[in-house]
């Protein structure tokens, strides 16, 4: 279920994005090339069909994609993660889910949700930066699971054992990509060592 993807290239973007000093430009910037070179592992088992084409020189029998791609990003920081995936799948459409937190159940609730109609049909990639506790990557799968999605992978940068378990524990059927997993969540829920507020950094907000 959990796939940490190992790069050279994400663990130096990484190691920029975790440093304080890492203005909001340099953050989103390292943050949407992140999920760019983690969409090569990520995409590595998409089915393929056999298709017959004709090149300038003669027919041919090659591959193409037989599903098509969703990427579901968590509203807010979650949209940071779009664009380095839609470099490289340029085809792949975008939903929105938004989630709040309850003040009486402590339980993630969802404000806003709009998808494409065929979820059942495609490969829907969940998008957030940070796996913290889990609770907003646990709701968002279950509602796209409401909605049809059957193949479902949840993309996330930095990942603390908590919101793994959390995630294995809700949805076995669930593949988990991280670029790293630390050592775990401080009396705030925060990510140790993390990178800080996802949203705040790649917005420039606090």
């Amino acid at each position: 279920m959990l796939k940490l993807i190992n790069h050279p290239l994400i663990t130096h973007k990484l190691s920029i994005i975790r440093r304080k000093e890492t203005g909001t430009r340099d953050f989103r910037e390292n943050l949407s090339e992140i999920a760019g070179l983690m969409a090569y592992e990520i995409t590595r088992d998409l089915p393929l069909r056999d298709v017959i084409i004709d090149t300038p020189i003669s027919s041919c029998t090659t591959s193409e994609l037989s599903k098509g791609i969703v990427l579901v990003p968590i509203l807010r920081a979650g949209l940071g993660m779009v664009d380095g995936i839609t470099s490289l799948i340029p085809t792949a459409k975008v939903g929105h889910i938004g989630l709040y937190r309850d003040h009486e159940t402590l339980e993630p609730t969802e404000y806003y949700a709009k998808f494409p109609s065929d979820l059942s049909e495609a490969v829907v990639m969940v998008l957030d930066p940070m796996l913290a506790t889990g609770g907003s990557a646990s709701a968002a799968i279950k509602a796209l699971k409401k909605r049809g999605a059957t193949t479902i992978k949840l993309v996330c940068i930095v990942g603390a054992p908590e919101g793994v378990a959390r995630v294995e524990k809700d949805h076995p059927d669930v593949d988990i990509y991280l670029a790293a997993l630390d050592s775990h969540l401080n009396n705030k829920g925060y990510i140790v060592p993390g990178l800080g507020d996802a949203g705040d950094r790649l917005f420039g907000t606090r």
